[in-house]
């Protein structure tokens, strides 16, 4: 079985190194980076200006600091974790208590190691499972426990998120990066707005969010909104915003790379500003030319090689409290395909809260994009059980919006 563990970037030319010290949209925080060595595509002043916004980084549990990275495709597989925190801050409405601190979305961006596909895994708020016993800032550490995986933020920070999906997966996770949801804001308005289906109008009264039926272009503070509506999707419930949430990210993937947007200097550079200034990174993803080489090496793989998978799961009790249970036969042949860079294909739905767009044409594939060199593109994927729903980069779906009980 090949390691899990991630081989060192490319060493090519060298751009200037960043001191070390996708947010919830993990595969395009790294995809975004693309722009910073776009022909003609970035000045050096606004290479210089995204530089210098690069905020302290995280360092994760056992991480050690290796020479710094050079610019070139990245080579090897690529393992992100990325997170965020839906504090109930800012001028929203909110599910929970104000000031919560809770890893409300948690995602895994895995790419093979010839770069040929990626797998992005959503992992259930609710979802009961160990949660790693986890250094505390001011010394020693939080016990392990059995909890909800939305508690890891609290107990650890980013790290200990990293940690606990590390030893529910099996997979090694050198990246990560954290943001809130309010992070969404700046990339849905640097590429002006995405595109959404709605097969019946949404209403929830709890955050105060309404959205007609129709196709519906949500810029700033409505994107966010539609990442965090629950009660007026589906069936309420946290899986059916999971499937929500992966309907946004393909139609954002498929609107960012397009030559509109990569092509277009200012929203390359608008671009590459909201990934920086709204999230925080670990460590070894807090360099410039580590997100460089991550971007050359995804941005030619195809839409339908970027699979939205959630992790398999039924509602139940443990530990003392409800929650979603996970179905460990099934996660088994999810993560023993990415442990073996094995790319996955669905069997099951697209999820509860979306459904197929019958109107819909499948989206062409990025301009110019060409298999990767290496790519094992005839190769078969895993089939994966149908109860781990979720959707390719390439298929249109539609929001099954509710009416929300008050």
């Amino acid at each position: 079985m090949p390691s899990s563990r991630m081989p060192p970037v490319a060493r090519h030319g060298r751009l200037p190194r960043s001191r070390p010290a996708v947010t919830v949209l993990g595969f395009i925080a790294s995809a975004l980076a693309v722009v910073l060595v776009s022909a003609g595509a970035v000045a050096g002043f606004a290479v210089y200006d995204v530089a210098k916004s690069v905020k302290p980084g995280v360092k994760l549990i056992g991480q050690t600091e290796g020479p710094p990275p050079d610019i070139g495709s990245f080579e090897g597989g690529i393992n992100v974790l990325v997170a965020a925190s839906d504090s109930g801050g800012g001028d929203v409405g909110t599910y929970g208590k104000r000031g919560e601190h809770l890893n409300d979305v948690t995602m895994l961006l895995h790419v093979s190691a010839d770069h040929s596909n990626a797998t992005v895994v959503s992992f259930p708020r609710d979802l009961i499972v160990p949660i790693a016993s986890c250094p505390k800032p001011e010394g020693g550490n939080f016990p392990a426990q059995t909890n909800k995986i939305n508690v890891a933020l609290t107990y650890g920070g980013l790290p200990c998120i990293v940690k606990t999906v590390e030893n529910l997966t099996g997979l090694t996770i050198p990246y990560a990066a954290l943001t809130e949801f309010q992070g969404v804001v700046g990339l849905s308005n640097a590429v002006g707005g995405v595109t959404v289906c709605i097969a019946k109008a949404i209403h929830d009264e709890q955050i105060h969010f309404d959205l007609d039926a129709g196709q519906q272009t949500l810029v700033g503070q409505d994107a966010v909104q539609f990442l965090r509506v629950r009660y007026g999707v589906g069936d309420g419930s946290d899986l059916a915003r999971i499937s929500n949430q992966q309907l946004f990210l393909s139609a954002l993937v498929r609107k960012i790379k397009t030559p509109e947007t990569l092509g277009n200097p200012v929203k390359d550079y608008a671009l590459a500003k909201a990934v920086i200034d709204n999230t925080t990174r670990s460590d070894s993803l807090n360099n410039l030319t580590t997100l460089v080489s991550m971007a050359l090496a995804v941005k030619d793989i195809s839409f339908d090689k970027v699979v939205f998978v959630q992790y398999p799961g039924s509602y139940g009790s443990a530990a003392g409290q409800n929650g979603v249970l996970p179905i460990r036969s099934a996660a088994e042949v999810l993560f023993t395909a990415l442990k073996n860079d094995q790319p996955v294909s669905l069997t099951g739905k697209t999820g509860d809260g979306t459904t197929t767009d019958p109107s819909a044409t499948t989206p062409p594939n990025p301009a110019g994009s060409t298999p990767p060199s290496g790519a094992a593109t005839g190769a078969p994927g895993v089939a994966l059980p149908s109860s781990a729903t979720g959707q390719t980069a390439a298929q249109a779906t539609c929001t099954k919006g509710q009416r929300a009980k008050g």
